[in-house]
């Protein structure tokens, strides 16, 4: 690559706001200086990036983003906004399912380049899976990774609270979404969703689930838009056209289990730790649920002024959490 496509293409990853991207062809410009004989100017480069990665990893680990924005008026009943500083690499994930939210991140840094070329980039998502298996969590990583603001639609002030008016309380969360940019977040979506005539109250929900797919094939903001259910099988079938992607969450596997347990309870003594004995305890639970019961184990260890994690506390607080799930 020459100097002048190297210029290029760093113009372009700053528009985008990719600083990944911007860092990267950085360095690939210290090296081509290098090669040409530019010893000082590469060391110079190269040092520039070197404290712009240092300064970046600093504000994650410190700082909490600015909330630049707050509902206010009507819309401070429909949405509720905060700032996540959650990453993808905080989440255990199958590859295949970090793979697809990857390339939803890529398109998304990217979706000036796609746009010049006619291309629009994934931005509306539909997450099926059990509860508990990291669908909300992804919302707040992807709101993270993007430095965009996290908006949660209450559905209370949606469907209850303004019975009668809610297409046009949709139509507000919808030109928020053109105003603001940001990750707009449908949580238990089958609220909305659900399939036309099979509810007892079809005529108001029925009104609200056309007007939803009116607006978000109408959509055309630089927002994502991404709804969660636990229940696709009730949703109405015509929504699955509408959306992008539908990525779909399921209860860990023994190797997913492993890396949550393991990641949970890292800050801690677990030498002889029966690993093979818990794993098989915590099958069938989901993610949260682990999660609960390596935090429940450690801190039975805290106080009981201890620093190693026992397998029996483990194992009794996966057992405990089974014995939840049954009985809910």
């Amino acid at each position: 690559m020459t100097t002048a496509r190297h210029i290029v293409t760093l113009l372009k990853s700053h528009i985008a706001g990719d600083e990944d991207r911007f860092l990267s062809i950085a360095m690939q410009l210290a090296a081509h200086e290098a090669r040409q004989g530019h010893g000082k100017l590469a060391q110079e480069l190269k040092d520039l990036v070197d404290a712009a990665k240092s300064r970046d990893a600093r504000i994650a680990k410190s700082s909490r983003p600015v909330p630049l924005f707050q509902p206010k008026g009507e819309l401070a009943g429909l949405l509720h906004v905060r700032y996540p500083d959650l990453r993808l690499t905080d989440m255990i994930l199958p590859d295949s399912l970090r793979s697809r939210l990857h390339r939803v991140l890529g398109e998304q840094r990217q979706q000036a380049s796609l746009r010049e070329h006619g291309l629009v980039p994934r931005r509306k998502l539909l997450l099926v899976g059990p509860p508990g298996s990291g669908k909300t969590m992804t919302a707040s990583a992807l709101a993270g990774e993007l430095h965009l603001p996290l908006f949660t639609i209450v559905l209370d002030g949606l469907i209850t609270k303004f019975m009668g008016e809610t297409a046009g309380k949709l139509r507000l969360v919808f030109d928020a979404m053109q105003a603001t940019r940001g990750v707009y977040f449908f949580d238990e979506f089958d609220a909305i969703g659900a399939r036309r005539g099979e509810r007892q109250d079809v005529g108001e929900i029925r009104r609200v689930l056309n007007s939803f797919l009116q607006f978000l094939e109408q959509d055309d903001s630089h927002s994502l838009i991404i709804a969660a259910t636990n229940h696709p099988e009730l949703l109405d079938r015509a929504l699955f056209r509408r959306f992008d992607d539908v990525i779909e969450y399921a209860v860990p596997d023994r190797p997913i289990i492993e890396a949550l347990l393991r990641a949970r309870l890292d800050r801690f003594d677990t030498r002889g730790l029966a690993w093979n004995e818990a794993i098989s305890q915590a099958e069938r639970l989901s993610q949260a649920e682990i999660t609960r019961a390596a935090d429940d184990a450690a801190k039975t260890i805290i106080l009981r002024g201890g620093k190693r994690i026992s397998s029996e506390a483990l194992i009794d607080a996966l057992k405990e959490r089974r014995q939840a799930s049954l009985s809910e």
